[in-house]
């Protein structure tokens, strides 16, 4: 055995098997179709039910979706190969890891808070799109697209019961979770695939111009919506993922992989999901819209219902409804895993299944309120919006380090657990395109990148003015 093979032994055992401090080894190196498998069933879950509908709601016209859906998703995937996997190939660290060499350990336990939180909100939103489908057998009347609170008892009942499934399952860890995802991801696909069919024969599309005209030249807002124009369209879909790309989330995904062509595996999960499965998820509500109940909310100045259980029930009749359950659940279930691990991270004397168990009671509190699920093409673009600076931070550390003459991994080399240069960058750069989102009534996506932009060069200037000389 080589003297290698032996180095590389001792550090998995060091690192428990996840390599969660250390970089990964060349044995633990992963092909691109282990990646392909796993964005592509990520990517078409409980979201893409709500995600689809809610792009009618906010009157999009037809080339808006069709064309704007498919550059921004090629952004999001441009993003992932050419940023996240080449830094990640290039160090083989977990986003985690890597913060704290930046930024310092008690800098990284506001990022954790701030994510598992964030983490927490976007599972609760899921657990409700799972509880409209396990309501309809109950009669369980569907939250209304401007609710906020429960709208009953046989709703709380049902959620706090999903909520606790869900929770109990991410506990088991991530093993449990990996394996309930693998069989439960080709249903749900097959079930958009089915959906989708199924809507264009209600509505009586026979031709591509048919197709067309389900939303033409779009339409007014619904009562409580934003207008989505075709930039809109690009930029939000561009940034649903910017957590995970130019937030560097997904660094503890490609430092795996064996090179950074494996970001390309991406398309998988925007193509499969955010196109896909958000097309034939609107084609159900188009298909709604055209019912009666619809017709008279509308009419009476209402927004109508956005419930993903019946939505699919009324396409795919009982397999919808399993298929609902099962995408919220395969959304929710790694979302409170992953919150949970965040959490530990602040919480290091519990045990990883406690701190998922926290994690689950918040998401299934969360998950009461349909606010979060109704307003969740706003919710995701806060998400992306507060967390994307962080990435910033690490890919301009990356690619300019030398050439502005900063250290890099400072808070590692200078043994500071707070690292200024960088908490300045996040706040100025959150603070100054927040006030101009809210003042001026600006979609907050559209600022997302000047925000991540801001934060990358102050983090240089600060680094560049605070940082004192320490040994490389």
């Amino acid at each position: 055995m080589s003297p290698v093979h032996n180095e590389e032994e001792v550090i998995e055992h060091i690192a428990g098997g996840e390599f969660e401090r250390v970089p990964v080894p060349k044995s633990n190196l992963k092909g691109w179709k282990s990646f392909l498998g796993m964005y592509a069933g990520e990517h078409a879950a409980g979201t893409e039910f709500m995600i689809g509908p809610l792009f009618l709601t906010a009157g999009v016209s037809a080339f808006d979706l069709i064309v704007g859906l498919l550059l921004g998703n090629l952004l999001a995937v441009l993003c992932w190969r050419y940023l996240t996997a080449e830094i990640a190939v290039k160090n083989r660290l977990t986003l985690y890891f890597q913060l704290e060499k930046i930024c310092g350990k008690k800098l990284v336990i506001f990022y954790n808070l701030a994510n598992g939180v964030l983490f927490c909100f976007l599972a609760g939103s899921m657990i409700t799109v799972s509880a409209t489908a396990v309501g309809i057998p109950f009669d369980m009347p569907m939250p209304k697209l401007t609710d906020t609170m429960p709208n009953g008892i046989t709703w709380v009942i049902i959620v706090v019961l999903v909520g606790a499934i869900i929770s109990i399952i991410a506990a088991r860890g991530y093993n449990t979770v990996s394996k309930a995802a693998d069989w439960m991801s080709p249903i749900i696909v097959v079930a958009f695939i089915a959906c989708g069919i199924v809507a264009l024969s209600q509505l009586g599309v026979t031709s591509f111009s048919d197709f067309w005209n389900i939303w033409g030249e779009g339409s007014d807002p619904f009562p409580g919506q934003i207008k989505f124009t075709f930039w809109h369209v690009v930029i939000w879909s561009w940034f649903a993922n910017a957590a995970m790309h130019i937030g560097m989330s997904d660094l503890s995904v490609f430092r795996f992989a064996k090179n950074a062509n494996a970001g390309w595996t991406t398309a998988a999960g925007m193509y499969v999901g955010h196109y896909m499965a958000w097309i034939a998820a609107a084609l159900l509500y188009a298909v709604y819209l055209k019912s009666p109940e619809a017709a008279a909310l509308l009419n009476g100045g209402e927004a109508p219902t956005v419930a993903p259980g019946p939505l699919a029930y009324n396409a795919i009749g009982i397999f919808g409804i399993l298929a609902v359950v099962l995408a919220g659940w395969t959304t929710a279930n790694p979302t409170i895993y992953r919150a949970g691990l965040a959490f530990q991270a602040i919480l290091p004397k519990l045990s990883t299944a406690k701190v998922t168990i926290i994690a689950g009671s918040v998401a299934t509190i969360a998950g009461l309120f349909p606010a979060f699920a109704m307003k969740l093409l706003g919710f995701v673009a806060l998400y992306g919006f507060i967390l994307a600076p962080f990435g910033a931070i690490i890919v301009f550390e990356h690619f300019f380090h030398k050439r502005a003459g900063i250290v890099k991994n400072y808070a590692l080399k200078a043994n500071s657990s707070f690292n200024k240069s960088v908490f300045w960058a996040w706040a100025i750069s959150f603070g100054v395109f927040y006030f101009i989102s809210v003042q001026f009534d600006v979609f907050l996506s559209f600022v997302t990148l000047p925000a991540w932009l801001l934060a990358g060069i102050l983090f240089i200037f600060f680094s560049k003015k605070f940082q004192k000389n320490v040994s490389e």
